[in-house]
């Protein structure tokens, strides 16, 4: 991405200070992600797909996909293919008996990427990757999806709309950026927009009335996580009012979904979160939960 862009290295910078800052990085095992091979990435986007972005790498400058604000520069396809990694290797070292439970610090995000289509600043859908990747490789019959960004996560919704594998829960401002998620929703998506300027007690009402009864008839055997911090009070992305207790409160509810049904098994995944003192404070909430600490 181009210099003045929000989704910029700053943002994974911050979030690790915040965790050192915190004492919270010490107690955590910290693994580099491996690349995501072509197989893959071709469970959940199309070959035309890729070979269009594998051939408008640029060797030098910008390549623009959709606008400025979702752009290649030479290094962006191999950092896409790492953050799809991250997920893979989640999967295995949980599946494994390796780890409890993972968050993948990426970028660049997934959640807006479709299977044909690269927007929002996102390119390889990282979490749907994941997904296919568990349920090919481990056989997994049920996994749960979980957006709580700002913005719709049309891209996992389109690549999983009506798969029998997949319910997928979320909220987002309405109207915003995709501006979609309203009409001609599938039965295993549980959408809920919500206007600008909503606040904690409503998206708490929303998790505990709408989330939770999906969740516990699907009985999820992993829950996966679109973690999107920039419904954040102090986000400019969005007009929302969470703050870092609201992230913490939704995680510790998904952890009690996932200890009754999916021997504890999470993985979230990075999406936005663009106020880096927000995001980072946000993000180590989000960990300590998880973590238990």
């Amino acid at each position: 991405m181009q210099k003045w862009h929000p989704e910029a290295p700053a943002r994974l910078d911050e979030i690790n200070d915040r965790l050192l800052a915190s004492g919270v990085s010490p107690c955590l095992r910290h693994l580099d992600a491996p690349n995501a091979s072509d197989v893959d990435v071709l469970r959940v986007h199309t070959p035309e797909y890729l070979a269009y972005l594998k051939e408008h790498v640029p060797r030098e400058g910008y390549f623009s996909i959709d606008n400025e604000e979702t752009s290649m520069n030479p290094h962006t396809l191999r950092a896409a293919y790492s953050a799809a990694g991250a997920g893979i290797l989640a999967i295995d070292e949980i599946m494994a008996g390796h780890a409890l439970n993972a968050f993948c610090a990426v970028r660049p995000p997934g959640h807006h990427a479709e299977r044909g289509r690269a927007m929002g600043f996102c390119f390889f859908n990282n979490l749907a990757i994941a997904a296919r990747y568990a349920i090919e490789k481990f056989k997994l019959k049920r996994i749960a999806v979980i957006d709580f960004d700002v913005h719709h996560g049309n891209g996992t919704e389109d690549i999983f709309k009506n798969d029998p594998h997949i319910v997928m829960c979320s909220f987002f401002q309405y109207p915003l950026y995709p501006n979609c998620g309203i009409a001609n929703v599938a039965s295993n998506m549980f959408n809920t927009p919500v206007p600008a300027f909503t606040k904690s007690d409503v998206i708490r009402n929303i998790v505990q009335n709408k989330w939770l009864p999906v969740l516990e008839d699907f009985k999820p055997e992993m829950v996966l996580i679109s973690a999107g911090f920039d419904a954040h009070r102090e986000d400019e992305m969005g007009q929302m009012d969470l703050v870092e207790k609201d992230y913490e409160w939704i995680t510790k509810q998904l952890m009690e979904v996932a200890k009754r049904h999916s021997q504890g098994r999470i993985i979230s995944f990075l999406e936005g979160g663009y106020s880096l003192s927000a995001l980072g404070r946000s993000v180590t909430a989000h960990i300590k939960a998880l973590a238990s600490l």
